[in-house]
């Protein structure tokens, strides 16, 4: 250690402590660390972390030996360098968070509350003053200390003092502007219109999680571009797991079917598959990535480096994994997680896919099924890609005859409205 404020007289005769993170899991906060010590006249505490951390310790490493004088032999291990602060507080009549007693021992210990670190450090005048690290609740005494800052402290101490000073009247004169302007606009607007607004926050929050569209298009096919859907390397890319599905004669196709080896839209659209061998490849390799989104959109955690198989392109994986996934932490590892945005977004992309290889209108109630999804949720987010949707009665020899819903692509785009509002709850008889 060292002590920013000059030297000691006699190092010997100090003791310190040190303290470590409790989620020892976390691979950032595993590695932080408290060093604390204490004089007849101050206390300090100097920490790793934060924005106060020394710089050297990323630069370089350091090491400490231990030689052994009777075998001559020297041992190495790492170290690292911590810069003491000294801790500042006041008497038991001026910080309120003194006690008239000082704690038991009266060297600095450990409270367990929270995932935090809080240390007692003893004033050594009959109170004690509370120091929370890593964003626990403080209660030293700031008052004492910005005064000893005015008269001793560095120039780059004094204008962080001044900033926080001017950021605390500041955040009191905007609180007061903001509640003011609230009240303005509840008045003006009123509470029925803020609703709306709020629900045309929603349809924009869906939108951020649509391909790209373009309004200007002069033609279905150009609303939402085959290339922003799959690029033309990954579109070759498929060249090659998509051979399967275009050379399937009638009688494998069949054992799909029986297998349940893709999902129902890509089963239902095998069996008319173009005679013309570029149209054929070209629907068979659009068939293929809309049933590698489906079975991606299954999956929740993603764990494995090619969760699809190694069959699966590596840059069809890559494209999976950055678009369709966020990144969370748990168990002490970072993850990919496909959450509830990342599956409407995957909805999305597969209707609007599906548009593409049937001639800009589909079966929505397929799709839906095929991604395990509630009615209410595919009809948002195709309203919300700006198509007409209609009723129409299921393929004949299927088993579902319930009324499907087809959506639509069709020029010039419907007027895209907000929802209408919470429905209304039924009166309980």
């Amino acid at each position: 250690v060292r002590f920013a404020n000059g030297t000691l007289r006699r190092p010997d005769s100090l003791r310190f402590s040190l303290f470590r993170h409790r989620d020892a899991a976390h691979p950032r906060k595993r590695h932080r660390r408290i060093v604390v010590s204490e004089t007849e006249r101050l206390s300090y505490v100097g920490h790793n972390f934060g924005s106060e951390v020394m710089r050297c310790n990323s630069l370089c490493r350091y090491f400490v030996g231990v030689l052994d004088k009777d075998s001559g032999q020297m041992e190495v291990y790492n170290a690292e360098i911590f810069n003491l602060q000294p801790l500042l507080s006041g008497g038991s009549a001026s910080c309120p968070s003194h006690t008239s007693t000082p704690p038991a021992r009266p060297w600095p210990r450990q409270v367990s509350q929270g995932c935090y670190w809080r240390l007692w450090l003893c004033c050594g005048r009959g109170g004690c003053a509370l120091l929370g690290a890593g964003g626990a609740q403080g209660c030293v005494c700031l008052a004492q200390m910005d005064l000893c800052i005015e008269a001793f402290g560095t120039s780059k101490q004094k204008r962080a003092l001044s900033s926080r000073r001017m950021n605390s009247v500041g955040s009191d004169v905007l609180g007061t502007a903001v509640s003011k302007a609230a009240a303005s606009i509840i008045t003006a607007k009123g509470v029925a219109a803020l609703m709306q607004d709020v629900a045309q926050d929603d349809v924009q929050n869906i939108s951020a999680f649509l391909p790209p569209c373009h309004e200007d298009a002069e033609g279905p096919e150009h609303v939402y571009k085959f290339e922003d859907i799959l690029s033309p390397a990954e579109y070759e890319a498929a060249r090659g797991p998509a051979a399967a599905l275009a050379g399937a004669t009638a009688e494998e196709v069949a054992k799909k079917v029986e297998e349940r080896s893709h999902c129902t839209f890509v089963l239902d659209e095998l069996k008319h598959l173009p005679t013309e061998e570029r149209s054929r490849d070209h629907k068979a390799r659009c068939l293929w990535f809309l049933d590698t989104l489906i079975k991606f959109s299954h999956l929740k955690v993603i764990k494995k480096k090619h969760p699809l198989g190694p069959e699966c392109p590596h840059i069809i994986s890559r494209k999976l994994m950055k678009n369709f996934t966020s990144l969370t932490y748990n168990n002490g590892s970072v993850q990919n997680l496909i959450s509830s945005s990342m599956k409407a977004k995957i909805t999305a992309y597969v209707i609007v896919l599906a548009l593409h290889i049937n001639n800009f209108h589909t079966d929505l109630t397929v799709l839906q099924n095929d991604l395990k999804l509630q009615e209410s949720r595919v009809l948002d987010i195709a309203k919300a890609l700006r198509l007409r949707v209609s009723k129409a009665k299921g393929p004949l020899g299927q088993e579902d005859e319930q009324q499907h819903k087809l959506g639509t692509l069709s020029l010039p785009l419907p007027v895209q409205k907000a929802p209408a509002g919470q429905r209304k709850r039924k009166k309980m008889n």
